[in-house]
């Protein structure tokens, strides 16, 4: 199958796509939805013998991470595999990996031995704890990274202890700014017109996540405390009970504060002594807290929703998924894209891009492939004649 760009917004690039797992594929469906020319590398079926984590191929979380690349198979621990990659990514404009940093430099792939033959290779790299230092060598996993960058320290109700969050957030954050490094990179190369290395780690993005947590102990020497569903800082801001379940509302500030005691039918609060100030807010949240119930259980979630939200107040429902892709907005903002799996599982659901271009859309556009899919015919396209292509197969390289 010809390449079939995405978008027209990164066409020009081509990106060899080693990565496995989660951080990886987060990286690179960034570059591939937005239309560069993606060749996913994989190890021959008969020499894959390990579990694939993140579920099977044809599951959704591997369909939503692979949409709109193409695949090979490539066998690279042999030397005749190493030889086949080196030529492709002589004429690559990217290379993605999030081996373990050992094993590039093991297999003879790393960014050393790709600049030689590729001065202009933008090579990207993503590891559990960084390509080097006394954690390197460890196996890197998302939840080690929230415990060991601080977040789960901060995440639950106080006293429950630490708590993950539901989302792989250190995996897909190091992939994203992953994909931000490459294409800055990608930027710059068009004044130098070198190459050169990308690198980020799961603890490194976790940590650059914290944000305003972070800085409040690098600069003032606060260990923030876990608050649960209040805001540390924004008062009164958080999880509120109503008459038949339970909303968000995000009240900071001293404007907002009186505009949410006019609006549930509590203007006393508003003056009332413990409250008069966000310091005082703060200081005597727990029973602020209680007290706006006492307001907020006599009516239903929808009914605050929009009173809280015509007066100016941010408020919010609290859903479960089916009522996530359900809301109006949710489905005016076009956020599920379809595409033809091109077997009997007919129509393929993916999550598409949330940011819009309006010259350059992203689409999808390709369905994720199959092992090994489009191996003779990216080759072909690499400048491998038909007889090598041959050759290769029968000796199992592809």
């Amino acid at each position: 199958m010809p390449y079939t760009p995405a978008s027209t917004a990164l066409k020009r690039f081509t990106v060899l796509d080693l990565t496995r797992v989660r951080s990886g594929p987060t990286c690179v469906r960034q570059l591939a939805d937005w239309g560069a020319n993606v060749v996913k590398i994989e190890m021959p079926e008969h020499l894959d013998t390990g579990d694939p984590m993140g579920g099977p191929r044809h599951g959704s979380d591997f369909q939503n991470l692979h949409r709109n690349k193409r695949a090979i198979t490539l066998d690279l621990k042999s030397p005749e595999g190493v030889a086949v990659f080196k030529r492709l990514a002589a004429k690559a404009d990217v290379v993605v990996e999030n081996f373990r940093p050992d094993v590039k430099e093991r297999l003879g792939i790393g960014y050393a031995a790709i600049k030689k033959i590729n001065p202009r290779v933008i090579y990207a790299s993503i590891s559990g704890f960084g390509a080097d230092g006394p954690y390197s060598d460890r196996p890197g996993f998302d939840q080690i990274a929230q415990g060991m960058g601080g977040l789960m320290s901060i995440t639950g109700e106080p006293g429950r202890g630490p708590m993950r969050v539901g989302i792989p957030i250190a995996d897909l954050s190091a992939g994203l700014f992953c994909a931000m490094g490459i294409m800055v990179a990608l930027l710059e190369r068009e004044q130098s017109g070198k190459g050169q290395q990308v690198d980020t780690s799961l603890l490194a993005a976790q940590i650059f996540m914290l944000d305003f947590q972070g800085a409040r102990w690098i600069n003032e020497g606060q260990v923030p405390k876990q608050a649960g569903n209040n805001h540390p800082t924004s008062i009164p801001t958080g999880v509120f009970k109503t008459k038949d379940g339970h909303i968000n509302i995000a009240a900071s500030g001293q404007s907002m504060w009186e505009k949410l005691c006019q609006s549930i039918g509590a203007p006393a609060l508003a003056t009332t002594p413990d409250y008069k100030t966000s310091a005082l807010r703060s200081k005597n949240r727990d029973v602020l807290n209680a007290a706006l119930e006492t307001h907020l259980v006599k009516k239903s979630s929808v009914h605050w929703v929009e009173a809280l939200n015509a007066a100016g107040v941010p408020a919010g429902p609290i859903y479960n998924m089916d009522q996530v892709f359900a809301d109006p907005q949710v489905r005016h903002l076009g956020i599920v894209d379809e595409i033809d799996s091109g077997d009997a599982r007919g129509k393929v659901r993916v999550v598409r891009q949330p940011v819009r271009l309006s010259r350059t859309p992203s689409r999808t556009v390709v369905a994720p492939p199959e092992r090994g899919q489009h191996t003779a015919a990216v080759l072909k396209e690499f400048g491998f004649s038909a007889v090598e292509i041959k050759a290769l197969k029968k000796a199992q390289v592809v």
